[in-house]
């Protein structure tokens, strides 16, 4: 699979990958236990290192829209996946092969069949290299507009008018800025303040205390 941008040395492990348990036997679920304990890892260190003022709770977010079944299958997508997965008569017959949980376990099978063929550095190489494009921040950063989307939907169906977002600071170098935004509820008597490396991050930030505080 020249897709994967990687050559296995022992192509029974990526065959392994490929075979789904309606195979039953030698089939991918131990070698997708291993991947995604791996994926996990890999994303949850890349995130920690590209957004250093993020707290553990963005940080979870990210990860798990990056390494969610949506994603993985979209990632398999790509990689023309659908035509390499080893199916029972079954799967094939109910057109397994396009279906988003298959693709994303193979996925996670061939990550883990990988690190078993190389070692973790070359697969931390591989994996970094495929999500290269949505580890990016304007990526995610469309992925995880919810924050401000509930809070707006929250004061609409109560008929309040929508969030203040307001600039308080900015600071740090041009390359290297934090942005502080107060985000403002006045009919609630609520405003809290977001910090992160965009104007977007911080507003949502600043909305996703807004509502923990509405919540308490």
């Amino acid at each position: 699979m020249k897709q994967l941008q990687y050559q296995f040395k022992d192509e029974n492990l990526l065959l392994s990958a490929l075979k789904h348990r309606s195979m039953q036997e030698d089939n991918n679920e131990r070698l997708e236990f291993l991947g995604d304990g791996i994926l996990n890892f890999i994303i949850g260190e890349a995130l920690f290192h590209r957004y250093p003022y993020e707290k553990e709770g963005e940080l979870s977010r990210l990860r798990s829209v990056l390494v969610r079944e949506a994603t993985l299958a979209s990632l398999a997508k790509e990689f023309n996946l659908s035509e390499f997965l080893i199916l029972g008569p079954g799967e094939l017959k109910s057109g397994g092969a396009k279906r988003n949980s298959i693709l994303a376990d193979a996925m996670e099978a061939i990550i883990g069949a990988l690190f078993l063929d190389s070692n973790f550095e070359t697969c931390r190489e591989c994996v970094l290299r495929w999500y290269e494009t949505r580890l990016s921040s304007s990526v995610l950063g469309d992925a995880s507009k919810d924050s401000k989307s509930f809070l707006q939907e929250y004061l609409q169906s109560r008929k309040m008018r929508i969030p203040k977002y307001e600039i308080i600071e900015v600071a740090g170098q041009p390359h290297a800025q934090l942005f502080q935004v107060k985000c403002e509820i006045p009919e609630l008597n609520l405003s809290a303040k977001g910090v992160a490396t965009s104007r977007r991050q911080a507003e949502q930030e600043a909305a996703k205390l807004i509502l923990e505080k509405i919540k308490q």
